[in-house]
């Protein structure tokens, strides 16, 4: 594998290397070696100080090294150049004994893959990342000449913007299966094709640093926040989600004879998702901003019920077509896709198994829209919230036991009192909403 490497470097006229890791909010982090030295950073590894990155070492156990994940090589597009072009591998992280560093998202996903590998599953995922497209002239403002609504024809500028990144994701090996406009003026998706966790975690990762280069040069701006515009849909991450079983090549997740074609196994792996909801939310709405599109009326779920139609539901369970019985699966609605995805895959596959470990069963489908229950209806069904603040988050990951061991006891330190800075951060700030609302009537 390592030759091919070194042959397809040569073949691509490839001059330097960026080795990318994620910090603990799932930032992409890189730094460039040229690509004579590859060799050496395959073998030994490539050292850097990770007392720079957030939520890594501290200053006086700062030394760490990177190793390159061959799987991973793609050149970069977008960085082509007669001197020579760039290609990345996405890479591991080690401490300076040679150790996996327990900070590092990808191996906190690594860890927890190999415990349902353990027990004879591989966990198959898909996610949905909306994003928004702006303009970065005075200021951010959503893309010109952009009206269309969900899943609307168009050909404006958006559209091709699209095209262009679907041709770049390609070009880093990922299967682009749809693109299409959303429902707010400037929000639009791009989905690929479901794969095991580890592979669509680096694909989603890839995804993000990859449609902002895009649009870069165009004076544009990707993001990626949950809820950029007031009063519009916001962004989420819907996540698919099965378990296959490593033997037979089979979907756990589907049973012919019950109602909703799901297996015990499935029902189990809700149930798992449910009980841990509110603890992970932190992971899954990371920022303060997550909860301002967690609100009723913007197909955002709010309320902890399952369902198969209503999309109001947080677990929703597609269709099932008669000759794809493979594709069956569960859509978990809340992430946002400023999530670290290599942390949030990682606590939804360990709520699932803890589902399945306990046998737990989750209540009734609830198939009404929700949010025109009142609060009576609400307490009769049983059916609880979703934290509605980052605060809240916090408060709910604090007592939760199932997120700590699946982000390990350093991570979850250093995660906990990253937010607790955001959420004191954004309490303090004066807002323009403040100004206008109080300052000449009081």
């Amino acid at each position: 594998m390592k030759e091919q490497i070194f042959a397809q470097l040569k073949k691509d006229k490839v001059k330097f290397i960026q080795l990318q890791f994620t910090d603990l909010y799932g930032i992409v982090k890189s730094l460039t070696i040229p690509a004579s030295k590859l060799a050496d950073s395959l073998e030994y590894g490539t050292w850097f100080d990770g007392s720079s990155i957030e939520g890594f070492a501290r200053i006086h156990e700062s030394d760490m090294f990177l190793k390159p994940d061959i799987a991973t090589y793609a050149v970069m597009p977008w960085l082509n150049s007669p001197d020579g072009n760039t290609a990345r591998f996405i890479c591991d992280v080690y401490n300076h004994d040679g150790t996996p560093f327990e900070g590092d998202p990808r191996y906190i996903l690594k860890k927890v893959v190999a415990e349902a590998r353990k027990m004879g599953y591989e966990f198959m995922t898909g996610p949905e990342l909306e994003f928004f497209i702006f303009r970065r002239s005075n200021g951010l403002h959503a893309l010109p000449h952009d009206q269309a609504g969900y899943f609307d024809l168009t050909t404006d500028q958006a559209y091709n913007l699209r095209r262009e990144m679907i041709v770049a994701l390609e070009k880093f090996g990922i299967d682009v299966e749809a693109s299409h406009h959303e429902v707010a003026i400037g929000q639009h998706e791009i989905d690929f094709k479901y794969g095991d966790a580890l592979k669509t975690a680096d694909n989603a990762s890839t995804l993000r640093f990859v449609l902002k280069a895009i649009v870069q040069p165009y004076d544009l701006h990707v993001t990626f926040m949950p809820k950029p515009l007031m009063g519009v849909n916001g962004s989420g991450m819907h996540v698919h989600q099965s378990l296959f079983d490593i033997k037979t090549g089979k979907n756990i997740f589907y049973d012919s004879k019950d109602k909703y074609q799901l297996s015990k196994k499935a029902y189990n792996f809700i149930a798992g998702l449910m009980k841990h909801i509110k603890g992970m939310s932190a992971i899954l709405s990371p920022t303060v901003n997550s909860y301002k599109r967690l609100v009723p009326g913007y197909e955002a779920p709010v309320y902890i019920c399952w369902a198969r139609t209503n999309r109001s539901a947080l677990i929703r369970v597609p269709k099932i077509s008669k000759n794809k019985i493979n594709s069956t699966r569960i859509e978990l609605r809340c992430p946002d896709p400023a999530s670290n995805i290599y942390l949030a895959f990682a606590i939804m596959l360990k709520a699932g198994l803890d589902g399945i470990k306990r046998n737990l069963i989750p209540p009734a489908a609830v198939e009404e829209d929700v949010y025109h229950f009142d609060d009576s209806k609400l307490k009769t069904l049983k059916i609880d919230t979703l934290p509605n603040s980052l605060l809240e988050a916090i408060k709910e990951m604090e007592k939760s036991d199932i997120v700590k061991q699946t982000l390990g006891e350093h991570t979850y330190t250093k995660f906990l009192e990253a937010k607790m800075k955001e959420w004191d951060e954004f309490r303090l700030q004066v807002t323009q909403w403040e100004l206008d609302k109080y300052l000449e009537i009081y």
